[in-house]
Parts: C-alpha cells; structure tokens; sequence
C-alpha cells in the first residue's frame, strides 16, 4: 500500500514530451493571411486616423490586399499545375490546394477590388463608417478563401461562418435606414437557420463515416462499402440547405430580393459576387469531390433545385417593379445556372461552372455598381422609372449597364453567352437533356427582364413627376461617376466584352483548374 501510494506521487519529468505540430505551408495559406492582415491592419488605422480623407486610405489598402492575393496565387498556380509538385495538402490535411482552389479564389479577389472601388465613394456619399465596411469585405472574403480550401468539413463550416457573419453585418450596415436594419436582421436569421441545417448535416456525416475530413471520406468509399448510408444521405441533404441559402437556390432564396433591397447596394456588389463564388466553392469540393461515389443520390437532388431555380428566379424577376429586385431575382436565376454545371458531377460541369462563375462576378459587380450610382444620394431611386431617359442623359452608364445586361441575357459576342453554352453542353453531355431544356427556356423568359430595363432606358423620357424638385432630366444629368467606380466599370467592361471575344482566355484557365483531394501529407 505504501508502495502505491508512493507511486502515485512521483514527481514529474522535467521536460515534458512535447506535442506534435501540424506542417504548414505558409504561401499555402498565404491569400488568408493577407486578407484578415489587412483588415486587422484598416481597425488598428482607423482607431487613430479620423477625417473624410481615411476612406481613400481604406480603399487602397483594400484593393492592395486583393491584388497582393492575386500575386500569391500566381506562384500557387505554377505549383499546382507542376506534374513534379501537383496539388498537395497543408495543416494535416485540412487545407487544400488544387486548381479550383486557386482559380475562385483569385475570382474572390478580383470581386474584393470590385466591390472596394465602388464601396468607396458610397460610404463618402452616405457618411457612413469609413473603415468598417472595408475591414468587414475583407474579412468575409477571407472566409470564402477558407471554403474553397476546404479539406475538412469544420474548416468548411468555419469558413462559412466568417464569411457569413460579417455580411450580415455589411447588409445592415447603413444605420439611417431601416430597410438597412430590416435586411440584415432578415439576413442574419435566416442564416443561422441554415448553418444549423449545415451543422447537422456535418455531424450526420461523421455519425455516418466516422470523420470529418473530406480525403478520408474518399479513401473510406474506395476501400470499404458503407452497410449502414442512411445517415450519409441525410447529411448531404442537409449541407445541401446550408449551402443552398448561400447560393441564393429556390427554395432557400426567400432572403434574396428583400436583403438585395434593403442593404447598401454598393454591399451587395460582394454579396451578389464574393459570396455566391464562394458557396460554389463548398458546393463543388463537398459534393463533386468527395461525395462523387454518391452521385446517383445526391444528383436528383441538385437536378430539382436546379429547375426551382431556373423557373422561379427567371419568372419572379419579369414582375418586379425595383431594379434592385429585378437584379436579385435575376442572381438566383443564375445560380441555377450554375447548379447545371455541378448536377453533372463531370470534369466537364466543374469546367463549365467555374467559367460561369469567373465571368458572372464581373457581370453582376458592374450592373449593381451602376445601380449604386444611379441610386444616388439616399440609395432609394431603384425604381424601374428612376431609369427613362437614362440613354439620353448619361449615354455612357446607359452603354454600360445595357451590355451587362445583354450579357446577362445571353446575346453573343459576351462573356454570359459562353457561360450559358458550356454549362449547358456539360448537361446534354450527363444526359440532363430535360434540365439543359429547361435552362435555354429560362434564358429566354429572363430576357424579357432586361430588354424591360434597356427600353426604360432609351425608349422612355424622364419622369418629371418622381417627387423631387428641379427638372428631371437635370436630375439623371447629375449622377457623378467618381474615378474609383469608373474604373471598376471600365475592367468589368474589358472582361465581359474580352472573354465574349476571346473565351480561350478563361476557358484554358478553368480547363486546368482541376479539382482534386490530394492525399494527406
């Protein structure tokens, strides 16, 4: 007894065995670092810089950390495409590197500059905050680099979560407004809901397979059959709903028109682009990587939120009477564009999708940065006839948002005609020849949405009796065009008509952006 007891009070070692560190590759995570840095670096300027001149300061060090991260991804890109080297895995596993994963995350930051650009005279024009929208862009694009990172389910849940939390903060962020609250208050809610859903879904997998990480799910589908999917299936389903809120997918949209409404346009340049590459991302690595021997379950799936999606979001937006809601509607049509790329889980679908996704993000950042100056002081004249006699009076905005719009649509020589043709050839080619059907049908109905905007723009006259004082006329006259958001115009323009032109550009690009779970290590 006494033995024992002097057992158990032996004294400890002097050098404790110590734990084992995970490996990191730092130009791995290097797109992360910079962005959070960044806005770790705007909170810690604007806590001792005050005045209307920071948000020139902000806006640069926001388009600077979008182009650092561009810098990174080019020796990233090498990497990967290197037969020698080839994708690879960091923090154990948890963290990818592949060909998709490089390509939507320079997609994030080239919408990350986009939405900067625009965000900066907006914030000047509404006296709001100058460092918090920036430092909240940049936070949640960090969370969508996570995402599409991605090799583990909790880093994927994460990264959701970051992304998220600070675009619910981005749509109510114009605190005069209660449109502004309403929307982020709508937002937030209904976000929980669905990463709740997301959660579950997650946790079904691991009650199902025993693990989070997505290299592992693989590994376990090639060497083993599962007796017992059941809880498998029910976590695609539900992940499906936590992604699909953040896609904007029918019937996880109903947050879309009014959010797009309600909060700062300038914001929802990000949240109609940044975002929604980024819950593609998730869609991709989850579903048509890791979960590839369940297609067969999860394909219908896809295939009928596809079609919801189509349907509702081209027909809803015919009856709108806000541009904003147009727009929205429109966004969620498009996702079901891109929901036909994935549904066919082919080399060829992932392709066509991420080429929807790199052109789409300069599309929708450009027609919402007009709506944002057209908007004016206030950021309330979104009305259909806000915009008759916009031709006339400011032909060149008139130009622009009239090509985003016919790109929009589909019309040739435009980088949303190719975007349309690739996913849905990758469709005929799965054999969804109902669902490609249905998208050239949806396309043709979503015309009419923007042929009813171009046709208020140059078919009809000012409205002199909108409520405000002075001519109308003088009024369309005075939307001011700041440098910032001309340029971001301008590069919209060049990538819409120049992949129109030339898609070889793109189409290359997304032809070696190869998604892959490369093995741990």
């Amino acid at each position: 007894m006494i033995a024992t007891m002097g057992a158990l009070f032996q004294p400890l070692p002097q050098e404790p065995q110590k734990l084992p560190s995970p490996s990191v590759d730092w130009l791995a995570i290097s797109p992360v670092l910079i962005l959070a840095g960044a806005a770790l670096v705007l909170m810690l300027i604007s806590s001792f810089v005050r005045g209307r001149g920071a948000a020139v300061a902000y806006a640069a060090i926001t388009c600077l950390a979008g182009l650092g991260v561009v810098g990174v991804s080019i020796p990233l890109w090498r990497e990967v495409q290197d037969p020698e080297r080839g994708p690879f895995t960091t923090f154990e596993g948890a963290v990818g590197v592949d060909g998709t994963e490089v390509f939507l995350t320079v997609v994030i930051a080239a919408s990350v500059i986009l939405a900067a650009l625009f965000i900066h005279d907006y914030v000047r024009r509404e006296d709001l905050p100058r460092a918090e929208p920036f430092a909240l862009l940049l936070l949640s694009a960090a969370g969508g680099v996570v995402m599409a990172a991605a090799n583990d389910l909790i880093i994927l849940f994460l990264g959701l979560e970051v992304l998220s939390i600070a675009v619910y903060v981005m749509a109510a962020l114009h605190h005069r407004r209660l449109s502004s609250q309403e929307a982020g208050m709508k937002y937030f809610v209904l976000g929980a809901f669905s990463s709740a859903f997301f959660l579950y879904g997650i946790a079904m997998i691991y009650g199902g397979t025993g693990t989070t990480n997505l290299v592992r799910i693989v590994e376990l589908f090639s060497t083993s059959t599962l007796t017992e999917d059941g809880l498998v299936l029910a976590g695609l389903a539900l992940m499906l709903v936590g992604l699909g809120f953040k896609v904007a997918a029918v019937p996880f949209h109903f947050w879309t028109p009014d959010v797009y409404q309600g909060a700062p346009t300038a914001m929802v340049t990000w949240m109609a682009s940044g975002v929604k590459v980024a819950g593609f991302a998730g869609l991709i690595r989850v579903y048509v990587l890791a979960f590839q021997a369940y297609r067969t379950d999860w394909q219908p799936m896809v295939y009928a939120l596809a079609i919801a999606t189509l349907v509702a979001g081209s027909i809803l937006a015919v009856v709108q009477t806000d541009v904003k809601r147009m727009l929205a509607y429109s966004s969620i049509a498009h996702a079901g564009y891109v929901l036909v790329g994935v549904q066919a889980a082919t080399q060829d679908g992932v392709q066509s999708a991420l080429f929807y996704l790199g052109t789409y993000a300069f599309l929708v950042a450009g027609s919402f940065g007009v709506v944002t100056l057209v908007g004016r002081t206030g950021d309330s004249r979104h009305a259909l006839d806000d915009y008759r006699g916009l031709g006339r009076e400011r032909p060149v905005l008139a130009v622009l948002l009239a090509v985003f719009l016919f790109a929009q649509a589909g019309v040739p020589f435009t980088s949303g005609f190719f975007g349309k043709f690739y996913v849905i050839s990758a469709a005929v080619d799965a054999g969804s020849v109902g669902l490609a059907i249905v998208a050239m049908l949806a396309a043709v109905v979503a015309a009419f949405l923007y042929l009813r905007i171009v046709a208020s723009m140059y078919m009809s006259e000012p409205d002199s009796n909108s409520g405000d004082s002075g001519d109308a006329g003088d009024r369309l006259a005075g939307i001011r065009v700041p440098a910032p958001a001309g340029v971001a115009l301008f590069l919209c323009l060049v990538v819409t008509i120049g992949i129109g032109v030339w898609p070889g550009l793109l189409t290359e690009v997304a032809q070696d952006a190869v998604p892959v779970l490369s093995a741990l290590g």
